[in-house]
């Protein structure tokens, strides 16, 4: 089938792109990258993390998003003493640095695996088990590590060029190839997880695993230069901060791309964003209650974007945050830190959902899919989204273009610009009063978005340079 796919890695998008010329449809195309990106781009996510997919429906022109990220632990136990987690501290090569904490406290239930079935029993066409044969055979014959990897890696002292094997994943996905995603919420699966993790301080039990539901949500909603964006909807907060600049942004004229202007802006409605305090219950002010309390999604995060030919789209976002450092023995399952992201004073009730930043999102030109973009990038994530939504939509740029451009981030009074900007441009935004803060190069502390787009009949995929990513388009 035609369509496009754009990930965070060149073996994901092609793995997609492989669906599709198979006849797979979009959701078929999303899954079988999913499964590949558990293999390529490892650090970042896995079955042992969470996420969104976002599913546009050419059929009946519906869109669902499917929340399939992880769950707060802790069901059936009597008392619920956090273990000590440990501390890390990750430098972005730019002058920042972030926190995270780690350790099998830091251990949120789970809820990718059974998140990919659900959405496949509900929009695939091609066999479950076929998806899965290029992500066993990649872990099995093992992963050539690129620069962004490399990158991702080094904690683990490895480097380009060198080669992952991972045979144990490669069981774990056969197991799920042919039982299905509950084989890790139920039986021994289930009894390897919670046990390792409880071993080691955590408090994942058999009753979270059992009980894990994915939950369908309807998608939050905004309208921008007469297109419709679509994207994740409370109680996660990336999507209705987005669906709230977006519109800010129109009224006070996107500029052009580049300019003082323009980025004043921006920065302006990530001001408004950031500081809104609207009475409750009204978009901004949901807004910033949610974003108190929203997960710090971390570098740990990818992003698959795909159309096919029939007008279906699907935008899919996982993460394992920064990777608890939690393997179960024997199945290479890596959990995620979820509970390390967050600042929680008194941890929420076992079995809610933690809300996150990540914005898998679809903007429709008379009713039909534009552009299908997500990113990775912790707190900058949105502003990722936001920005290459207002590249292609109110300025126009291609694709690859809109994801190259240079981005921005209002972090307190500070206001970071990523290097590639004017010099005489920033020159004016401080002239504006703006604490420019000037970074040398492009950086992946400024996003790692992957996007496709279909306009007038021509496609296009790209996947961000600041992290290796890669576009696919199957005519």
């Amino acid at each position: 089938m035609r369509g496009a796919v754009a990930a965070g890695h060149p073996l994901t998008a092609q793995a997609g792109a492989d669906v599709l010329a198979a006849g797979g449809n979009a959701v078929d195309a999303a899954v079988g990258a999913a499964l590949v990106s558990w293999v390529a781009e490892s650090p970042l996510t896995g079955p042992g993390s969470g996420g969104f997919m976002l599913v546009h429906r050419a059929r009946d022109r519906s869109t669902r998003v499917f929340d399939f990220f992880v769950a707060v632990p802790g069901l059936g136990l009597a008392e619920r003493d956090l273990a000590e987690m440990d501390r890390v501290d990750v430098d972005f090569s730019g002058g920042s640095t972030q926190v995270f904490h780690i350790g099998a406290a830091s251990c949120a239930v789970p809820g990718a695996a059974v998140g990919l079935e659900e959405a496949h029993r509900s929009h695939g066409s091609l066999p479950w088990r076929d998806l899965f044969q290029p992500a066993i055979a990649l872990a099995r014959s093992g992963v050539e590590l690129n620069n962004g990897q490399a990158y991702l890696h080094a904690i683990l002292d490895l480097v380009a060029e060198d080669r992952l094997y991972q045979q144990d994943l490669a069981g774990t996905l056969e197991l799920i190839a042919d039982q299905g995603g509950k084989v890790l919420y139920e039986g021994d699966l289930a009894d390897a997880i919670s046990k390792h993790v409880s071993d080691h301080g955590g408090s994942i039990t058999k009753r979270d695993l059992e009980e894990y539901r994915v939950i369908r949500r309807r998608p939050v909603r905004a309208t921008f230069c007469a297109e419709e964006y679509l994207s994740n909807p409370p109680p996660s907060a990336g999507g209705i901060l987005i669906a709230y600049g977006l519109p800010l942004l129109e009224e006070l004229g996107p500029g052009d791309p580049g300019t003082a202007e323009a980025i004043d802006a921006l920065a302006r409605v990530m001001r408004e964003q950031a500081n809104s305090r609207i009475a409750a219950g009204s978009v901004s002010g949901l807004a910033r209650a949610l974003e108190e309390r929203a997960a710090i999604v971390s570098r740990g995060t990818t992003h698959i974007s795909v159309v096919d030919g029939q007008g279906n789209a699907v935008a899919l976002t996982a993460s394992t945050g920064a990777g608890s450092g939690i393997v179960v023995p024997g199945t290479g399952i890596h959990i995620n830190n979820m509970l390390g992201e967050f600042d929680l004073a008194k941890p929420p009730r076992p079995g809610a959902r933690l809300s996150s930043m990540m914005s898998p999102s679809v903007v429709l030109r008379d009713g039909t899919p534009h552009l299908v973009v997500g990113s990775a990038g912790s707190l900058r994530l949105r502003g990722a989204v936001l920005q290459n939504v207002v590249n292609v939509v109110a300025h126009d740029l291609p694709v690859e273009d809109a994801i190259d451009r240079p981005r921005v981030h209002l972090e307190g009074e500070d206001l970071h610009c990523e290097g590639g900007h004017d010099p005489v441009e920033l020159d004016k935004l401080e002239e504006m009063g703006w604490n420019v803060v000037r970074w040398l190069r492009q950086n992946l502390y400024f996003g790692g978005a992957s996007a496709v787009t279909s306009s007038h009949g021509e496609l296009a995929a790209a996947g961000d340079p600041r992290r290796g990513g890669a576009g696919v388009v199957v005519e």
